[in-house]
Formats: structure tokens, C-alpha cells, sequence
């Protein structure tokens, strides 16, 4: 063994452990402050110290800031309308045609977006009929399921799950 581990003694940094006394005393105060406005903060009170030292001796301490903001909801449920698990645990999809279902996506082009509704079969993964349409509206979603467009004979006793995007979406105007 080494003679000079036994006579080490590890530094303290003062001014590091006081900038974290003085991080954890405005977050106490305001915890809805990130690194830049605790710096701001800290700034303000005379302690010098650089933005990415504020954000790392948060990391360190495991402050995360609380944010007061309302979480985003895009659709609205109806209250009336029964509720399903998203892989419907009761039933046993044991045979092709039985579940289908819609899926309105989006893909990004140079100046816009491009809106690609798909109809597929859980069974078999197989996708029957797809559109693409340059606005998401009421009609991409009820035209896809156009007789036309998807032989739907076989569906008499069959779920379709549609997953629309009520708010984006309204019924043409009369």
C-alpha cells in the first residue's frame, strides 16, 4: 500500500459549497426557476458564477425545476361513450378481419404537412387502404372508409377503432 494514502486528506471547496447553498436557498424560495433564472438570481445577489456551473451543481444536487403549467389535452372524451383499454385485454384476436383500425399521422415536407390516414388489420398487420390529403378534416377520416376503397363484407361482426383527433377535426359545414 501506499504511504501517501494514509496521509491524504481530501480539499473542500468552500466557494463550490457555498454556491450550492446559495442555488438550493433560491430554489427553495422559487422553485419554479431554472438554471438561467437562478443565475440571474445569483447574479443579482453578488455571487459570481457562470450559467453552466448553476445548471451542473443543480444536476448535483437533484433539483428539477416544477413547472405550473397545465398539461396539453387534444381531445376531449365524451362522457357518454364507453371506454376501452388501447389493446382491448377482453378480447382474443384470433382470426383476420375481426379488429381494424384508423391512424391519422402526420409527415413533414419541405413547406407544409402531409396528413396519411391508414386502415389496418391487428390480425395480420395487413394495411387495406390508405389515403394522403394535404389538411386533416372531417373527410379524410370518413372517406377511408369507403366502400370503394376497402371490401368491407367480411365486417359485419368485426370492432373498428378509430382514433380521431376530435379538436383538429370538424363535420363540413352545411
Amino acid at each position: 500500500m501506499n504511504q501517501s494514502s494514509f496521509y491524504y486528506t481530501a480539499k473542500v471547496n468552500n466557494k463550490k459549497k457555498d454556491i450550492k447553498m446559495d442555488i438550493s436557498k433560491v430554489f427553495e424560495k422559487i422553485p419554479i426557476y431554472g438554471a438561467k433564472k437562478v443565475h440571474q438570481q445569483l447574479l443579482e445577489n453578488s455571487v459570481n458564477v457562470c450559467l453552466n456551473s448553476v445548471a451542473t451543481y443543480q444536476k448535483e444536487l437533484c433539483l428539477k425545476t416544477i413547472l405550473a403549467v397545465k398539461k396539453v389535452t387534444l381531445t376531449i372524451p365524451n362522457k357518454q361513450h364507453k371506454k376501452y383499454s388501447f389493446r382491448h385485454r377482453w378480447l382474443v384476436i384470433s382470426h383476420a378481419n375481426q379488429v381494424w383500425s384508423t391512424d391519422i399521422t402526420y409527415i413533414k415536407v419541405k413547406a407544409a404537412m402531409v396528413y396519411l390516414t391508414a386502415v389496418s388489420d391487428w390480425f395480420s398487420k395487413a394495411v387495406f387502404a390508405h389515403k394522403i390529403a394535404n389538411t386533416m378534416d372531417y373527410a379524410l377520416s370518413i372517406n377511408i372508409l369507403d366502400p370503394h376503397s376497402i371490401a368491407m363484407e367480411n365486417l359485419k361482426y368485426s370492432i373498428l377503432v378509430m382514433e380521431v383527433n376530435i379538436r383538429a377535426m370538424s363535420p363540413p359545414q352545411n
